[in-house]
């Protein structure tokens, strides 16, 4: 079973502390057993004061950490001195020292900062609550902050934007694991999306845009239905009945992202969804997500998660049968 580790520091923040343990926890596998194990720690063992007014109680001193697979770094109040200088307190350098090399490492909201400050991100791409990205980037100038995303996984260290983009994250760390169908019963056990559109550039504060007559939730459900057509934006747009480049603002907007990059994504998580629960040929999954050949199919999968497909396949079948 999968160990992981939650590390609380005073003030954290009650709701990203729960994400692990309520997302981890929820992963079953296909004999009901649990996947995961989740264990919260606080530096010393002792009650950590929450960013709310009450106290929360730990299990574990952080010596925990030398015996887990994976630590999850939520963020808390005391991290308020690492983004003011970029400095790591000596006592949180400490139980840093417990981790074991090799150790897959998770960063939740601005919890990104200990991994900068501890040299984790060096060189490396990560993302933090967009109100924090420009700081982290003026501190930590090696690291590649991308303040428009939701999570970047860098394979052994894997940061997300604040607040809810935690959940998107371990949703995306058990699809990672254990592959899809077991994230999406994660999602619906918990009452989430198995996956978000767009990134954190859709909650930025920006002059509100005129009014409309509608959305285009209507026209992207549509649009889901049809993934193996061969759509158009000019298909998209009639649907919608409205103008190309009205759609194409509306969408960016809506989701933060273009409709031709919107519609691309959903033919990656169609394809990746049939890898994993189908025996299909390569040529048969392309023309059921709507990329027409398995060429096609082989470039965008190899560029959205740097694979081909058989290798994809193999991956998560290899992992389906460790949890059967």
């Amino acid at each position: 079973m999968h160990r992981v580790g939650v590390l609380a520091l005073d003030g954290v923040v009650p709701f990203e502390l729960a994400i692990p343990a309520r997302i981890f926890g929820a992963a079953h596998g296909a004999g009901g057993e649990p996947l995961y194990s989740v264990v919260t720690c606080s530096p010393d063992g002792r009650p950590v004061r929450a960013e709310a007014d009450y106290e929360i109680a730990v299990a574990e001193d952080a010596s925990v950490l030398a015996s887990v697979d994976t630590v999850v770094v939520p963020p808390s109040r005391a991290l308020a001195t690492i983004a003011e200088d970029g400095r790591l307190p000596d006592e949180l350098r400490k139980v840093l020292e417990y981790i074991r090399p090799g150790t897959r490492m998770v960063a939740i909201c601005t919890g990104g900062f200990v991994l900068a400050a501890a040299g984790m991100l060096d060189h490396r791409p990560a993302t933090t609550h967009w109100q924090e990205a420009a700081q982290m980037q003026r501190l930590f100038t090696t690291v590649r902050v991308d303040p428009n995303v939701l999570f970047v996984d860098d394979g052994d260290v894997l940061t997300s934007a604040g607040a809810a983009a935690g959940v998107d994250l371990c949703v995306h760390i058990v699809r990672r694991d254990h592959g899809s169908a077991v994230a999406n019963e994660v999602a619906r056990a918990c009452v989430v999306p198995p996956w978000r559109d767009g990134g954190q550039a859709q909650f930025i504060r920006l002059p509100v845009p005129a009014p409309s007559t509608g959305g285009t939730a209507a026209t992207r459900a549509w649009a889901l239905e049809r993934l193996g057509d061969p759509l158009t934006l000019t298909a998209l747009a009639a649907h919608a009945r409205v103008s190309v480049r009205t759609l194409t603002r509306r969408f960016r907007d809506e989701v933060g992202m273009s409709p031709g990059q919107w519609l691309a994504g959903q033919r990656i998580e169609r394809a990746r969804h049939l890898l994993e629960t189908t025996d299909w040929p390569i040529d048969l999954v392309a023309h059921h997500a709507g990329f027409g050949t398995g060429t096609s199919l082989r470039q965008h999968l190899h560029s959205a998660v740097g694979v081909p497909p058989q290798v994809y396949r193999r991956t998560f079948r290899s992992a389906a049968e460790l949890t059967a």
